[in-house]
């Protein structure tokens, strides 16, 4: 065999060195944009050619269940074929069985030799080997009138032993006289170098991205968790990515404006669209009776029945009281049944002023709730004998709260929960590309003018994707019906109160903008609000958007 000129020796350093900063770049390239790196295998089998001068080259990849070898990339430049990769045509030819009915391994296929062998299989004229089974080849010669004649087989595996591909080149050329003459063992030497090159990037890639899949898969094992303790929660989580999304599209997509110059580069939108999954993690620290609490006297369970029980106690002390008197004093009966029956429809309207201010709302009034001090003051005795006031100071606390359902403590609670996202984020080891999650997470309760929180951050101290999210994270609370504290808003209230917000320094108003401009609330409204919340919206009404 001719053995190469130095110089062609150091030419083809070059193209490995080159290679490999290729690889390197390829890898990461395809790492950023959804693990595909079928160019950057083209690539090597394209340099693994002009290395050679080979005529033709052909790329296997194991299939998914481990039985045969794929055609992933075919090319031969003679009969002008460019098959699988960047040339999106199909290859028809079946895989090659990588192993017998029986279970044996299948050694008659020299692609499948070098698989199971580990070895490089290097043939000067395969019509003159006797070796291997080469029908498929004279099939494919016969019907494309070629002649089919060195061929180097070099199988590709991982750091582990694991086979990840087979690189099989034929038809090595003369360069000068373009005579097919035999693959040179230096040939071999270099392709085979090459093809460890290659099947480093491939491993890095491929663990590469078996570690995004493992990250994605805790994301949605967080969720499952939040999810299961509480249904309400785990819809939210997997709304406001999805909305965050929609207007961080339409954002991207606008020409003008204040926004116009906005640009998410696919690392901003993965990075974006994690952060969104996991902007309520701290949640699931959060006590499950005051994430769902429904009413005010909700803890485990709703107080509001031991209040009730209370009153049937005063019902039936009343008419016990009212008996004993009319025997004391049988000719003020009637007096004493009609002041009995005022006094029990006193009771009962009481208790049915308690059960409706124990729903929560929008707001009570100062009137209600000094009702409720001056009910707390009735006198009863409990199972013990003791007499004590009717309410207690923690029901009397929960029963005159003003807006929701919550305590100022149980507020707070539900408020740490971004300070707690915020530490189980920056706790992890985030690599570079995507160190901006927990930045893009944290910032959804934040306020453009400073007043939110956990940081009182300012609007100039805030990433765009992170206002983003806070758009979408109020939205979604406000249209969301499944809540057991509240009920869903209808569309246009929703657009009212958020327009407010974009109007007081709650909210981005140019992202607002956005998103009412580019009728994000309409698109998301139609494919996950209730029919009769979606009602007629009229823009030019919206506070804080100019149509």
């Amino acid at each position: 065999m001719l053995q190469l000129h130095p110089e062609q020796i150091a030419q083809r350093l070059d193209q490995l060195t080159e290679l490999s900063v290729e690889l390197g770049r390829g890898a990461a390239a395809g790492m950023l944009h959804g693990g595909d790196i079928t160019p950057l295998l083209e690539r090597i089998v394209l340099v693994a050619k002009d290395m050679t001068g080979a005529d033709g080259g052909t790329l296997y990849r194991p299939s998914a269940d481990g039985r045969s070898l794929e055609f992933h990339i075919s090319i031969n430049d003679s009969l002008g074929l460019r098959q699988g990769a960047s040339a999106g045509v199909a290859i028809g030819v079946p895989g090659v069985a990588l192993w017998q009915d029986d279970g044996a391994p299948n050694l008659g296929s020299v692609a499948a030799y070098a698989a199971h062998r580990r070895v490089s299989v290097n043939i000067d004229d395969v019509y003159q080997s006797g070796d291997f089974n080469f029908s498929g080849m004279r099939a494919f010669d016969g019907h494309y009138g070629y002649r089919s004649t060195s061929f180097l087989t070099v199988p590709m595996s991982d750091h582990e032993g694991e086979l990840i591909g087979v690189l099989q080149l034929i038809n090595a050329q003369d360069r000068e006289t373009g005579l097919v003459k035999a693959f040179s063992a230096t040939d071999q030497r270099f392709i085979e170098a090459l093809a460890a090159q290659a099947a480093v990037a491939l491993t890095n890639q491929l663990l590469l991205r078996q570690l995004e899949q493992l990250l994605e898969s805790l994301v949605n094992l967080i969720n499952i968790g939040i999810d299961e303790k509480s249904p309400y929660t785990g819809r939210h989580c997997q709304f406001v990515p999805e909305l965050t999304m929609m207007l961080a599209d339409a954002v991207h997509a606008t020409t003008h404006g204040p926004m116009a110059d906005f640009q998410l580069s696919e690392n901003e939108r993965k990075q974006l669209w994690l952060a969104g999954l996991l902007h309520d993690c701290g949640k699931i620290t959060t006590p499950v009776h005051v994430v769902d609490k429904a009413t005010k006297l909700e803890t485990i369970y709703d107080r509001i029945h031991l209040v009730d029980t209370r009153f049937e106690v005063l019902l039936r002390d009343a008419e016990i009281a009212a008996l004993k008197a009319q025997l004391a004093s049988p000719a003020q009966a009637d007096e004493i049944t009609l002041a009995l029956r005022e006094q029990q429809a006193l009771l009962r309207e009481e208790r049915d002023f308690l059960r409706h201010a124990n729903i929560g709302g929008e707001g009570m009034s100062p009137a209600d709730q000094e009702r409720v001090r001056h009910i707390a003051q009735r006198r009863w005795t409990g199972p013990d004998g003791a007499e004590r006031d009717f309410l207690d100071a923690n029901e009397l606390e929960n029963l005159t709260i003003r807006f929701g359902t919550l305590t100022d403590a149980e507020r707070k609670i539900i408020n740490n929960h971004i300070s707690v996202s915020i530490r189980m984020l920056e706790a992890l080891p985030w690599p570079k590309h995507l160190q901006k999650v927990p930045e893009y997470a944290g910032g959804h309760h934040e306020r453009m003018d400073g007043k939110g929180y956990p940081r009182g951050l300012t609007r100039e101290q805030m990433s765009v994707p992170a206002r983003l999210m806070a758009i979408a994270d109020i939205f979604e609370a406000l249209t969301a019906c499944d809540r057991p504290y509240k009920k869903g808003k209808s569309l246009s209230e929703s657009l009212r109160i958020l327009g407010h917000f974009s109007l007081n320094g709650h909210i981005d108003p140019d992202l607002f903008d956005v998103f009412i401009r580019s009728k994000v609330y309409l698109a998301f409204a139609h494919k996950h609000m209730q029919p009769d919340q979606v009602d007629a919206v009229d823009e030019a009404a919206i506070p804080g958007y100019v149509p």
